[in-house]
């Protein structure tokens, strides 16, 4: 079997080749950017190919050899397979990338009653019940792929029904838990939550983290302070884990996003203490456990008070900027990417409302994205108004330094550019009154 390609537009000088986040084959590019490697045997199975900072799947049956087709800068759209093999792989891709799609596609309804928004996301799951289908018929691919390119549609589609109170109740203040119908989870009598086949399967492991956050937020109590609400359902989510999952790599996959998570949310330090604690006692990740308290030491500090970690910005000329000279007054950072169009539009729309309200404040977005040229025709598309736009000349430094993993992040300073408040979600109901 052999797996090889060819990178355009080549930022790295290499491709790995893994199998369950293990390097199986770290292969170089030549001079014109092709990559190739040749296996005496080959598991059937799926693989994962990374060009860092990205990285896609791959599944070989056997026999199979594969060739890839990558664009660094616009990476999964890019993604192409040939040889004995490749259609499969592209049908896996394009489930994915109509994955991708439907988010943009979904943003409004998620503020709409439970009725429309499984109607729609109902009918957008039939469209791709119907292409899996078409596909599997055509190409005959084996049992063992079948698992796969099913879980892509499934889990997606479970994810949405998970999400959808939590995102809805944020976005309008309505707690529409108790308004759905009984059998609105009847999908998770269908899951198997200790399949070994999927360790590390991004849909998968996405369910069940959207899937526990839902179960621990359902049986919350209300608390006057909400961080204490956010550390009882953050170790409720913990106890829960160490309980439905019996697969040790697994319980560790989804603890270690629920410690993530959790650090990005609550700054507060007893908190955190306790919360690690818990999480300490049931994770056996020791690599995962010293990563989450580097995080912890990079939280620490983002504190209210604070000047914001100095990083590096560029103007739509190309021209590069130091943070600290810009962050000097009252200003809300927000974070936008070209590839989700519809969060793009409604927060800068959100922004620019803000700016009428608040003209005392400064208003900056940053753009996350690798591309330049991209992100200045974008900017002449939409003409922003008068908010200002940068773009992360190193996204790496940024969102360690920021600790930004979620795009609806926002940095909020005072007056004389120190932290106000660094981690608010833009579309917070109560954004206004942290500013």
């Amino acid at each position: 079997a052999y797996f090889g390609g060819l990178v355009t537009k080549a930022t790295g000088e290499y491709v790995l080749f893994c199998k369950n986040d293990k390097v199986i084959d770290t292969i170089k590019l030549d001079a014109n950017n092709r990559f190739f490697a040749k296996f005496d045997s080959l598991p059937e199975g799926l693989y994962t190919f990374k060009y860092e900072p990205e990285y896609q799947y791959v599944y070989f049956d056997k026999n199979d050899s594969i060739l890839v087709r990558i664009n660094p800068e616009d990476f999964d759209e890019s993604i192409v397979y040939s040889g004995r093999g490749a259609q499969k792989n592209n049908v896996l891709m394009d489930l994915y990338l109509k994955n991708e799609r439907d988010k943009d596609v979904l943003f409004d309804y998620f503020d709409t009653d439970y009725k429309l928004f499984s109607a729609k996301i109902d009918s957008l799951n039939v469209l791709k019940q119907d292409f899996y289908s078409k596909k599997k018929k055509e190409i005959k691919w084996s049992d063992g792929f079948d698992k796969f390119a099913r879980a892509m549609i499934d889990y997606n589609h479970f994810s949405k029904k998970e999400v959808y109170p939590i995102v809805h109740q944020m976005r309008t203040g309505h707690k529409i838990l108790n308004d759905l119908p009984k059998d609105y989870y009847e999908h998770r009598e269908n899951v198997n939550f200790n399949d070994t086949d999927l360790i590390g399967y991004a849909p998968f492991i996405s369910y069940l983290n959207f899937m526990l956050n839902n179960v621990a937020m359902s049986s919350a109590h209300d608390a006057d302070d909400l961080r204490d609400q956010s550390l009882e359902i953050n170790i409720h989510k913990i106890k829960v884990a160490d309980t439905l999952f019996k697969n040790e790599t697994i319980k560790n996959s989804i603890l270690n996003n629920i410690a993530f998570m959790y650090m990005l949310e609550d700054q507060n330090i007893s908190n955190n203490k306790r919360f690690l604690d818990t999480y300490y006692r049931v994770s056996t990740d020791k690599s995962k456990q010293s990563e989450i308290r580097q995080m912890g030491n990079a939280i620490q500090q983002l504190t209210a008070g604070k000047r914001l970690p100095s990083v590096q910005l560029l103007d739509a000329a190309g021209k590069t900027f130091n943070s600290d000279d810009i962050v000097t007054e009252k200003t809300v950072i927000f974070f936008w990417s070209e590839s989700l169009q519809s969060h793009l539009i409604a927060a800068h729309k959100r922004i620019q409302d803000f700016q009428k309200k608040h003209p005392d404040y400064k208003f900056i977005a940053i753009n996350v994205d690798k591309n330049q040229q991209k992100w200045t025709k974008t900017l002449a598309n939409f003409k922003f108004g008068t908010i200002s736009e940068y773009r992360a000349a190193d996204f790496e430094d940024l969102r360690k330094k920021w600790v930004i993993n979620k795009i609806h992040r926002t940095i909020i300073t005072d007056s004389r550019g120190n932290i106000a408040n660094a981690f608010v979600s833009l579309f917070d109901v109560a954004f206004e009154s942290k500013m």
